[in-house]
């Protein structure tokens, strides 16, 4: 599985971002936060893939409930 978050003291100063981009994972976040879809979000930031953010929400959920990760 590919890593899907790149932190770069060189990339936004360390700003974790998605990897291979200089889209901060944050903004993912905030776009969920505010009612926009998925879709709205990779029209916004093309160089993002959908995979991306699938696997980001996935390990998201398994950091939340780490006892349904390891079953």
């Amino acid at each position: 599985m590919a890593t899907v978050v790149s932190i770069n003291p060189q990339i936004l100063g360390g700003t974790p971002v998605f990897a291979g981009t200089r889209v901060p994972v944050d903004s993912l976040f905030e776009y969920i936060k505010r009612g926009r879809t998925i879709d709205y979000f990779l029209e916004q930031f093309p160089t993002v893939r959908r995979e991306q953010v699938e696997q980001l929400l996935d390990e998201a959920k398994a950091c939340a409930n780490p006892q349904r990760a390891s079953a």
